[in-house]
């Protein structure tokens, strides 16, 4: 489909609920649209879409858009979507999280659905610090960085959220960038399609909290950052030198496996039909 921003707009938001609350130069909008545009690129039915998010910057995004929504508690997003999916596994359920949200409080039910190889496509809203609610550090803080709860520096090490995805059981792990949209699109396009756990990681900005305490400039320049030092993982095929000291972005992992509510039917047959 090529549909323009403001049929998007009249197609998929409520637009009694904009504009929207982010601050001027969040990249969480940008990913916000993502979203939006690889449902209208796949042409999926808004009634067969469930949106489920937990609390957070990112976690405001479903209530901008016109599907099922769902605006869980804060790291339970991934539990609440396991039961939508469990009571109707023909819908397309998507959760949107932040990096807090869905590696600290939320770490222990991202595993297990990875696991499980659930058909959830799960979205990683990633600006690296707690936004919301006061910018204290989370686990993908990078090493040595600011936050009003590590005024001397975060001295954990962080996450790499895709990697501990895939370690878990994602079948369909990818990392774009607010920065690079058209590559964010084609990642969660992909994990739409994909049947299991789908892991789209999208590296976003915060220009209030993150970037302006570790004097990361504006947010033209945050954005610059991200254009500069990401590069596509296919650059590892022929020149692995060009992604040294760069941020890898791209598909990492693509391999279908039995999905968990199908192979759960598979029992519910085998013990109605005795």
């Amino acid at each position: 489909m090529n549909t323009n921003c403001s049929d998007l707009t009249e197609k998929y938001f409520r637009v009694n609920r904009l504009p929207h609350i982010w601050c001027p130069g969040c990249g969480h909008g940008t990913l916000m649209n993502t979203v939006v545009r690889a449902i209208d690129k796949l042409g999926l039915n808004k009634d067969e879409v469930v949106l489920v998010s937990g609390i957070g910057c990112s976690s405001r995004a479903p209530g901008y858009l016109d599907f099922n929504t769902l605006h869980t508690t804060h790291g339970r997003a991934l539990a609440f979507a396991t039961g939508i999916k469990h009571a109707n596994p023909k819908l397309h359920v998507i959760v949107i999280m932040g990096d807090g949200d869905s590696s600290a409080i939320g770490g222990n039910h991202l595993i297990h659905a990875a696991r499980r190889n659930i058909d959830i496509t799960t979205i990683v809203f990633n600006n690296n610090i707690y936004g919301m609610t006061g910018g204290q550090y989370s686990p993908t803080t990078p090493y040595g960085d600011f936050a009003t709860t590590a005024p001397f520096g975060n001295i954990d090490k962080p996450f790499d959220l895709c990697n501990l995805a895939q370690g878990a059981g994602a079948t369909y792990v990818g990392r774009g960038t607010a920065y690079h949209a058209p590559m964010m699109q084609k990642l969660i396009e992909n994990g739409l399609k994909n049947k299991g756990f789908s892991f789209i990681e999208g590296l976003s900005l915060c220009p209030t909290y993150y970037g302006r305490k570790n004097k990361k400039g504006n947010a033209v320049k945050m954005h610059t950052f991200l254009k500069d030092n990401c590069v596509d993982v296919k650059v590892l095929e022929k020149n692995p030198e060009k992604a040294e000291n760069k941020i890898l972005i791209g598909e990492f992992y693509n391999n279908p496996k039995p999905e968990y509510t199908e192979s759960y039917q598979v029992i519910i047959d085998k013990f109605q039909n005795k």
